[in-house]
């Protein structure tokens, strides 16, 4: 109970901090709107993001909608596929030396680069923008989870040793679990990035979606919608890394949150 008090407090916390920075930054920002006088295709203010929330609310919604589906679709496989290559890298040292060029290369290689090959590939819809934000969070996730498997203290493996356990099973009751603290900043890293992933892969080609959207909103000159998406997309990382932070911290209690 005492656990579940602290936990609402630091949440409310967060959130009295992200209200608090927000209208700071809308007071700031209309100061600069009122200062500069200029048009609203240049810098809206404000009343002017309001306006487009007005008049294209349920457009944005909907849109939204199908940007934070390929978000979750794609967080959920970056993750499993990131998963499975921390433990092909830790299962031997073959397959690290394997394994580790290949997740480099995979972050060397500029994600719009991917993002054409991806479309032509697997075309406009769903399945390109899952793809895209896969690849994006799959790094962090994969290098997190291996090097807290390749940290395991090594009195626990000595113990392990000491009393018999083979390979997989020091993996499963000993290594995975020390490793989780290192999987979960991974995986809050990756809610973080995510929603860059979908959105890029929308801008390159896409037929619905908060990216599609954006790239109308400024070939059209229509700024102050673009900001509205901007907000949208923003609110939706916000709530997706608050989501994210309270799973984790089922996943490994005896850590406090930052």
């Amino acid at each position: 109970m005492a656990r579940s008090k602290t936990v609402l407090a630091t949440g409310r916390g967060v959130a009295v901090q992200a209200l608090l920075s927000f209208g700071a930054v809308l007071v700031l920002w209309q100061a600069a709107a009122s200062a500069l006088a200029l048009p609203a295709f240049l810098l809206p203010s404000p009343a002017d993001v309001v306006g487009a929330y007005a008049t294209y609310g349920s457009r944005l919604l909907a849109e939204a909608g199908i940007t934070l589906l390929e978000t979750l679709i794609g967080l959920a496989a970056g993750v499993a596929f990131g998963i499975l290559a921390g433990l092909a890298t830790s299962a031997s040292p073959l397959l690290h030396r394997l394994l580790s060029p290949i997740l480099v290369v995979s972050q060397a290689l500029p994600v719009f680069a991917l993002a054409p090959l991806l479309v032509l590939w697997f075309g406009f819809g769903l399945a390109s923008k899952v793809v895209m934000t896969s690849l994006v969070i799959f790094f962090p996730v994969a290098s997190a989870f291996a090097d807290g498997l390749r940290r395991t203290p090594p009195h626990f493996l000595d113990l392990a040793r000491l009393n018999g356990a083979g390979r997989l099973r020091t993996l499963r009751l000993i290594r995975v679990p020390a490793a989780l603290p290192a999987l979960t900043t991974g995986i809050r890293v990756a809610a973080v990035y995510a929603p860059i992933g979908a959105v890029i892969g929308e801008w390159v080609g896409a037929s619905r979606g908060l990216g599609l959207l954006m790239v109308q909103a400024n070939a059209r000159m229509q700024t102050p919608l673009l900001f509205a998406a901007l907000g949208l997309l923003a609110a939706a990382t916000l709530l997706l890394k608050i989501a994210v932070d309270r799973l984790t911290l089922r996943l490994i209690p005896w850590i406090e949150k930052d």
